[in-house]
């Protein structure tokens, strides 16, 4: 992307009093163009902390909404309202609600890859960076509902030897990685550390070294002095990772279809630098929510960040919607 585009964006930001949040997963130029890049749970952090009045999440929109849900008083903005995620897509809020209802003594611990809808009847909030700590939070006596992504759950479920009820959902991106092809890179390149994000399926984590959310595989490639990673993540991370390590080969874990450039998340590559300067012109589009789905949809995220930060909770005996 130009440079003139790049210097408008930093002069609109200046003008309109913005900020611009972005992810991990978004394409390099975008990523150099934001004042922060994290993780989902970085990002909604972020969102509470940042004092300018408006915010633009470079991401996909449940991660817009998340930054909405816990500062109603800032306008939110998206460079694409189309920027959605096959999980969100996949746990419609009434089959949700169905399941929930399913299992009433159960705490619903869902991902915040997640509808605002789905969020207002959840528990808690968890991130692939967090939920360890937030499982384990949880009594051991209490059933856990954990949705939507079940390769998160089943990856927890055997890290904490602890039996959930899984919601049926996945990542398309992530789901595609492929295993059989993965053993045979490996063959290929055997000084290579395998790094794998925890979306992936049980036959892909099984030859990673490290799984863990974006931001701790950030953290390996920067701090494990090993000069070659195989990567089982969205394409978008290596940017960063490039960025502190350009001494390192990375590459890219395995699809099946070796002609698919499927490892790409085709919700955070609809937003680019042409989308995020008219969002800043237009303030549009603009997250907006309805004040009792927002509500109802706080008590989950803020039970994620009184957890995280250390704050007791309490847990509801049972689900009543």
């Amino acid at each position: 992307m130009s440079y003139d585009i790049a210097a408008d964006i930093q002069r609109l930001k200046k003008e309109k009093n913005a900020v611009i949040l972005a992810h991990y997963y978004e394409d390099g130029d975008i990523q150099d163009i934001a004042d922060y890049v994290g993780d989902s749970f970085y990002l909604a952090k972020m969102g509470q902390q940042v004092q300018q009045d408006t915010i633009l999440l470079a991401g996909v929109v449940f991660m817009a909404e998340s930054v909405k849900i816990l500062n109603p008083t800032k306008t939110v903005l998206v460079p694409d309202m189309e920027a959605s995620c096959s999980l969100v897509k996949g746990a419609p809020y009434d089959q949700y609600l169905a399941w929930r209802r399913q299992h009433p003594d159960g705490i619903a611990v869902t991902y915040i890859n997640s509808s605002a809808e789905v969020k207002s009847i959840s528990d808690v909030i968890i991130t692939s960076s967090n939920a360890q700590q937030i499982v384990e939070s949880i009594p051991k006596d209490r059933k856990i509902l954990f949705g939507p992504d079940q390769h998160l759950g089943r990856w927890l479920m055997k890290k904490l030897n602890r039996e959930f009820v899984l919601w049926p959902g996945a990542c398309e991106v992530h789901v595609l990685f492929n295993a059989r092809k993965l053993h045979e890179l490996i063959g290929q390149h055997p000084d290579a550390v395998v790094i794998a994000h925890p979306e992936c399926d049980e036959s892909v984590l099984q030859y990673a070294s490290v799984a863990g959310s974006t931001s701790r595989l950030l953290e390996e490639v920067q701090k494990n002095p090993a000069k070659k990673f195989i990567v089982a993540t969205e394409t978008g991370i290596f940017h960063q990772m490039q960025k502190l390590r350009p001494d390192v080969t990375l590459i890219q874990a395995p699809v099946l279809d070796a002609g698919c450039s499927c490892n790409n998340c085709p919700y955070m590559k609809m937003n680019n630098m042409e989308k995020i300067k008219h969002a800043l012109e237009t303030f549009q589009p603009q997250v907006g929510l309805n004040e009792a789905l927002r509500l109802k949809a706080k008590v989950s995220l803020d039970r994620m960040m009184d957890i995280t930060s250390g704050k007791p909770v309490s847990w509801p005996a049972e689900f009543t919607v």
